[in-house]
């Protein structure tokens, strides 16, 4: 489907809670949950009415690697061949520069299993842009950003 060749997605929270503790026992403290961020938008379609996006990223860029995970959920609005939801869950590094911009803080989403590499540029801190592979924005840039939720 196109969002493959537009971009990628998936992640998950583990919230883990403190031991019940008996009378004059102290409880376990509960560990503290990896930060999560949504971003939301709807993307261009050639065929349809927009492609709605949703990313769901754990983690933060100082964050261990297996700790930043992601999900992406795309839907197609009115297309005509109706296509199911797309779904994708993997892992997203913190990569520096784009061609334009050498101090552009850029996520690398890397789908588990089959897809392909997607890219978003941070342009701040509530805003994330899809760019090209080459790390490259495309020239319809404002249609392509996902805004934090």
């Amino acid at each position: 489907m196109q969002i493959r060749t537009l971009l990628a997605g998936s992640a998950f929270v583990a919230l883990l809670a403190g031991c019940a503790a008996g009378p004059g026992e102290q409880a376990a403290a509960p560990e503290m949950a990896e930060p999560q961020a949504t971003y939301q938008g709807t993307l261009p379609c050639r065929n349809c009415d927009g492609i709605d996006i949703n990313v769901e990223m754990t983690g933060d860029e100082s964050s261990a690697p297996e700790d930043r995970t992601f999900t992406l959920d795309a839907t197609y609005r009115a297309h005509p061949q109706d296509p199911p939801d797309e779904n994708y869950a993997g892992n997203w590094e913190v990569l520096s520069g784009t061609a334009e911009n050498p101090d552009a803080t850029v996520y690398e989403l890397t789908p588990d299993g089959d897809g392909q590499i997607y890219y978003f540029m941070r342009i701040d801190a509530d805003t994330l842009e899809l760019i090209d592979p080459q790390r490259r924005r495309f020239q319809n840039n404002d249609m392509l950003q996902l805004q934090r939720q």
